[in-house]
C-alpha cells in the first residue's frame, strides 16, 4: 500500500511536532523515520496509525484520504517499544486478541483464529511457546510476540515505534536482521521509528531524516551517509570534522588551503564550512595541511588519529578525527602529518 503524506501539521501548545511533512511512502518499502528526541518521527508514526489526528494536511491510503479514518478502519498494525503485551494472556491469547475483539461480519471462526495464530508463531519463530505468558519470555521473544499480534489482523501497514529500543545491543542487531528477513518476506509496507543511526542504515529501503518537526533528507541509506544534504544530517548521520571555509578570488579557501570553487551555487562573501567524514581525510604528502597528531586509538587492523591544525591569533586549533583503513602504517602521538580530504560537504555557516 502507498501512503501518501500532505502538508501535516501537528502543534501540542506552542510546540510544532510536525512542521509542514510531505511523504511519499512506497507500496511494499521499509521506510525508517530517524532523528532526535523531539525531532518529530513519532508524532508522524501515530499520525500514520490514526492515533495523533493531524491540525492541518492529509494522509492517503493508496490514492484514498485516510486522514479522518478510525484506527481500526485503516488496519493499521502498531509495534509499540515496551511490547504492550497483555500480562494475564498467554502468547496465543495477545496474538489472537485482535481477531477475537471483532464484531459482525470481520468476526473470524475461532478454527481459523487459531489456524492465524499457528502461522504466525512459526513466522516469528516461536513455535512451542504459545501456552507461556509474557513474564516467561525474554525481550526479543515479546518483541516477537508483539510483531505477531500487530501482524495477526492482516494489516495493510506496519507501524513501529523503537521496536528494539528497550533491547539489549546483541539482541537488538540478531532481531534487525530477522525483521529485514520477515519484511521480504510478507512485502509489507513497514515504517519504523528510530533514534539509531546504525539501525536505520543497515534495515531501511529508504530513510527519512526528521528535525524540528521537518524532514530534512529524504533517500536512500547509502544516499544520506555518502551526500548529506545539510549540516545538520552530516552531524547527525555518522560523524563530521569542521573547517572554515569562505570564497575568494574564484576559488574556495579551506582552513588556508585553496581548492576549486564548488559547482553549487553558494553565497559569495558568507562564512561557509566544510564537513569532512573522518574517514573521507586522507593522510599523505600532497596533503593541503600540516598537522599534530593527539592521540591514536587502534580497533583491530584499523587506525584513528585524533589530530590539530594548529591556531593563530585571528583563528583557534582546528580538531580533526581522522579514521584510517586497515594497511595503514602506524602513528604516534606528536608526529606531524599531511591531511587533505577526499568527499565532502560545503553549506553556509547558520546559527544552529
Amino acid at each position: 500500500m502507498n501512503i501518501r503524506i500532505q502538508q501535516l501539521d501537528k502543534r501540542f501548545g506552542g510546540f510544532a511536532a510536525l512542521d509542514g511533512v510531505s511523504l511519499d511512502i512506497r507500496s511494499g518499502e521499509l521506510l525508517a523515520l530517524l532523528g532526535p528526541s523531539g525531532s518529530g518521527k513519532t508524532t508522524l508514526l501515530r499520525a500514520i496509525a490514526g492515533l495523533e489526528q493531524p491540525d492541518r494536511g492529509s494522509i492517503l491510503f493508496d490514492g484514498e484520504d485516510a486522514t479522518n479514518l478510525s484506527v481500526q478502519a485503516r488496519r493499521a498494525g502498531f509495534v509499540f517499544q515496551h511490547y504492550a503485551l497483555f500480562r494475564h494472556l498467554d502468547v496465543r491469547g495477545n496474538i489472537a486478541f485482535g481477531l477475537e475483539v471483532r464484531r459482525g461480519g470481520e468476526r473470524w471462526p475461532k478454527a481459523r483464529i487459531q489456524a492465524r495464530v499457528d502461522e504466525l508463531l512459526s513466522l516469528v519463530q516461536l513455535d512451542g511457546l504459545g501456552a507461556r505468558y509474557p513474564a516467561q519470555l525474554s525481550g526479543g521473544q515479546r518483541q516477537r510476540v508483539a510483531l505477531a499480534r500487530a501482524l495477526a489482523i492482516e494489516p495493510r501497514v506496519l507501524l513501529l515505534d523503537e521496536p528494539f529500543g528497550a533491547l539489549d545491543a546483541q539482541v537488538r542487531r540478531d532481531l534487525r536482521r530477522w525483521l529485514r528477513e520477515l519484511h521480504d518476506r510478507t512485502g509489507l509496507t513497514t515504517v519504523f521509528v528510530t533514534h539509531d543511526q546504525e539501525e536505520a542504515l543497515e534495515l531501511a529501503d529508504r530513510v527519512a531524516i526528521l528535525n524540528r518537526g521537518r524532514i530534512e533528507q529524504l533517500g536512500t541509506p547509502g544516499e544520506v551517509y555518502d551526500a548529506p544534504a545539510s549540516p545538520f544530517v552530516y552531524g547527525f548521520v555518522g560523524e563530521a570534522n569542521r573547517l572554515p571555509a569562505r570564497l575568494h578570488d574564484g576559488a574556495l579557501e579551506v582552513a588556508g588551503a585553496r581548492w576549486p570553487q564548488p559547482a553549487s551555487a553558494l553565497p559569495a562573501g558568507t562564512a561557509l564550512e566544510v564537513f569532512v567524514r573522518p574517514e573521507d581525510m586522507r593522510v599523505g604528502q600532497g596533503g593541503d595541511w600540516l598537522a599534530t597528531v593527539d592521540a591514536v586509538q587502534r580497533s583491530g587492523p584499523r587506525q584513528r588519529l585524533r589530530a590539530h591544525l594548529p591556531g593563530h591569533a585571528a583563528a583557534p586549533a582546528i580538531e580533526l578525527e581522522v579514521e584510517l583503513p586497515a594497511g595503514s602504517p602506524a602513528f604516534v602521538p606528536g608526529q606531524q602529518i599531511r591531511l587533505g580530504a577526499g568527499r565532502y560537504g560545503v553549506f553556509p555557516v547558520t546559527g544552529g
